[in-house]
Order: C-alpha cells, then sequence, then structure tokens
C-alpha cells in the first residue's frame, strides 16, 4: 500500500467502526526514532515482555515486517515482564504516553479494557485479519459485547513436560500421567532414581504465578476460583487440589517449591512439572536428557486454563498510528508467520491455517512434543473471572498457595482467607465488570 492510500484509510478509520467513543486526547509515544532506512514511514511503538528466545523470535518477526513494504516502521521495546508491561503502560498512561501496540497477559489486558484504556478492533478487521482467521477459542477470549479488544499471539496452555531418562529408569511408562493420583502412585519409583547425589523428587510447584496453572488444577479436582466475581475458592474442588498438593510436599516428600520449576526442571532435579508450551523451545535445549510432553493429569475431570499474551492497541493514540499499527497485526496474522512464531517459541498457532504449514507440520512429525499443546486445546477453557478481572487476584491466589506449599498450612483455611481478598478485589471491579461485560 502507497502511502497516500494508507493516510486515507488512516482518516477513514477514525470516522467509521473505530471510533468507539471519543479520544480526549492523543497521546505522544515513548522516546525512540526511525532508522535512516526507514525514513518517512509512520512508526509503530510495540512494547513486548519477551526476552531471550522468545524475544529473538519478536524481534526477527519485527524485522521482516519492516523489510516487507514501506510505509511502517515497527519498533519493538523489551520492558519486562508480563506485569512490567502492565505497570509501564499505567504510568505511561497517566503521562499521556502511550506505545501503540502492546502485549498484554491473561489477566492484564482486562484492566485495561475496564478503563477504556483499550481500541476496540472490530474496524480494522479484513479478510485476511479478523475472526475467521484465528482459532475460535483464543479469539473469542478477546471478545466483549461483540467487540474485540486484542487478537491472540502468544497464547498457551500449561502441559506436563516429564524426564524421559528418569521415567526409563523408574520402569515407568513413557507418557504423562493420566491422572494425579497415577503421578502420585509413580513418586515412590522416581524417588529411587538419584540426580545431584539426592532421590529424585516427583514435581516442582512454581512459587510465583503457580496460581495459573493451579486455576486448572482446581478444574481437575472439580471446583472453581469463581462463578463470575462470586468466588468459590473456598469450596471442596478447590481445598481437593490444594490438599493433594499439601500432601505431596509434607507428608510424602515427593514435591516442593521452586522458584523456577522449569530450572529446576531442566537440570534434572525433578521427574514432570506443569509449565507453559511457551517454554517448549527453551526446556528442551537448556535439558541434558530426553524431554517428553503430555497432557496435564486429570483426577475427577479434564479442564486446563489458557494463558499467555495477546496484542492490545492503546485506544488514545492517532488514527495514522492506529492504522500502522493494524498493519502490523494483520502480518502476524499470516498463517506462515503464526507458523513461524511456534516453531521457534513452542507457543500454540493462534491462527487456523499456520497448523497447516508445510514447517510446522514437519517439526510436529520430527518432535511430537510440539503438537501436545495443539491437541489438548480441546480440553482449554478461559479462566474464571475472578482472576481475569480482579486486580492482584493472581498474587492474593499464589501467596495462598506459598503458605501450603512453605509453612504445611491447611488448604481449607488457607482458601478461607483468600476468598475473603478476593471477595474484596471483586467488590472493587463488580460495577464496571457488570456494566461492561455482562
Amino acid at each position: 500500500m502507497r502511502r497516500r492510500g494508507f493516510l486515507g484509510l488512516a482518516a477513514a478509520s477514525a470516522l467509521t467502526g473505530c471510533g468507539y467513543r471519543s479520544i480526549d486526547a492523543i497521546y505522544s509515544q515513548p522516546a525512540g526514532s526511525v532508522p535512516k532506512q526507514y525514513a518517512n514511514r509512520v512508526r509503530v511503538v510495540f512494547w513486548s515482555p519477551y526476552g531471550g528466545v522468545n524475544g529473538k523470535a519478536v524481534d526477527s518477526l519485527v524485522a521482516k515486517f519492516n523489510d516487507s513494504q514501506q510505509d511502517v516502521y515497527v519498533e519493538v521495546q523489551f520492558q519486562g515482564s508480563y506485569d512490567d508491561v502492565a505497570q509501564k503502560i499505567a504510568a505511561a498512561l497517566v503521562a499521556k504516553q502511550a506505545p501503540d501496540l502492546a502485549v498484554l497477559s491473561d489477566v492484564t489486558w482486562e484492566r485495561f479494557f475496564l478503563n477504556d484504556a483499550l481500541e476496540p478492533l472490530n474496524g480494522y478487521f479484513t479478510d485476511g485479519f479478523g475472526p475467521a482467521v484465528f482459532q475460535p477459542k483464543l479469539f473469542g477470549e478477546y471478545v466483549v459485547k461483540d467487540q474485540s479488544w486484542a487478537v491472540p499471539f502468544a497464547r498457551s496452555t500449561p502441559i506436563m513436560y516429564y524426564n524421559r531418562d528418569a521415567f526409563a529408569k523408574a520402569g515407568l511408562p513413557d507418557r504423562a500421567p493420566r491422572t494425579w493420583s497415577e503421578l502420585r502412585s509413580w513418586g515412590p519409583e522416581l524417588a529411587k532414581v538419584q540426580s545431584g547425589g539426592r532421590s529424585l523428587r516427583t514435581i516442582a510447584f512454581a512459587k510465583i504465578d503457580g496460581d495459573w496453572q493451579f486455576q486448572g488444577n482446581v478444574w481437575q479436582f472439580g471446583g472453581a476460583y469463581s462463578d463470575g466475581l462470586d468466588v468459590k475458592i473456598d469450596q471442596d474442588g478447590a481445598v481437593a487440589a490444594g490438599e493433594w498438593q499439601r500432601q505431596m510436599v509434607h507428608e510424602l516428600g515427593l514435591a516442593y517449591m521452586a522458584s523456577s520449576a522449569s530450572t529446576d526442571f531442566a537440570n534434572g532435579l525433578v521427574g514432570v512439572i506443569q509449565e507453559s508450551t511457551g517454554g517448549m523451545k527453551t526446556i528442551t535445549s537448556k535439558a541434558k536428557f530426553e524431554v517428553g510432553a503430555g497432557f496435564i493429569p486429570s483426577e475427577v475431570s479434564a479442564g486446563i486454563a489458557t494463558g499467555g499474551g495477546g496484542i492490545g492497541m492503546l485506544r488514545n493514540i492517532s488514527a495514522e498510528r492506529k492504522q500502522a499499527a493494524a498493519a502490523f497485526l494483520a502480518f502476524l496474522a499470516r498463517p506462515e508467520n503464526s507458523a513461524w512464531w511456534t516453531t521457534q517459541t513452542g507457543y500454540l498457532p493462534v491462527v487456523n491455517a499456520a497448523r497447516e504449514d508445510p514447517e510446522l507440520k514437519k517439526l510436529i512429525a520430527e518432535q511430537p512434543n510440539y503438537g501436545v499443546a495443539i491437541a489438548q486445546l480441546a480440553n482449554a477453557r478461559q479462566q474464571d473471572a475472578i482472576r481475569l478481572y480482579g486486580r492482584n487476584s493472581n498474587v492474593a491466589i499464589y501467596t495462598g498457595l506459598q503458605q501450603i506449599y512453605a509453612d504445611n498450612a491447611a488448604p481449607r483455611e488457607v482458601f478461607r482467607s483468600v476468598a475473603r481478598r478476593l471477595d474484596a478485589i471483586g467488590d472493587e471491579v463488580r460495577r464496571q465488570y457488570e456494566e461492561k461485560v455482562l
């Protein structure tokens, strides 16, 4: 698209479907510049939480986009973790400054939506970039009252990684356990395997952000964090999930709380972990053993939480910047780009046609672990509303889990205390939630 046509579309966009509500002010961009080879282009600032292997993949996608056309220059700016990105956006908005695009996690995009900071995307959709392009379950999580507020990008679920070498030494099947009870029964056999001069532990539970994995565990034991904003974490199913984990740590000595479960797993200290699909390439490359992957176990039912990041567009930016940002989102929605991102990271292919990409199909054929998350998506569901919409609900939950892991606290008592905190958090957003979501 030549610049004149591009600018014409930008102006029209502000007057049609993209104008969800009036814009009080046009915010400035974060500091930066357009390199000489991309001079006279519209600059788009994209805030990312990805470093390491995944960060290099983001940089490659951005570079490919910048070299694919002549109107837009995307500048990716690494901001730290998901929480760091959210905190920096909040501070930037106060200063009337905003990136054009940002990766927002499963528990941060909602707060910007509730506070009218996000641009609705329906007006930017085309035949090649819109609802029909994306995996329905993942795309639908960003749709509220028929408007899309972000698009899926680095989406994930937990999967179970297991140490194939240790399983073989223990005489266990070369697969993930089908139930949590089965995993517990395997613990004594895994403990006979020596690693680092001591018995191999069965599983490590995450110290920070373990509440994401535990969301699925609660469903698997028949419970819930909440029904809407009505808190249920102190009821039987959630308590049973917490009690299973408490017993594994304190009564059986088969589990422990880890600062980095994935690091301990890669170092051969534990037999299994439940961790994001987005860690596939990193975990596999760091491990000194053969890594297997399988579905997260069920117990009384199946169910896993979706997670990871989608990309949102900030509302208080110019029409020109919005149209330029949309061009980059459309580029990411091309099947070959979505598939490439999956091959480099392990995140789910969020674009339907990406699953038919020859390179992705070849990778899955050669390394079946990459296909586990795609197959397991049938068991995935959006998280309970209190964790998604309640500010710092995730912190309240994983702080409670830390008490169970570290102090041998009774889950029922812990979750009663957590429930009181979640009730207060839910009350803070209930009016906005009922007005904007229901």
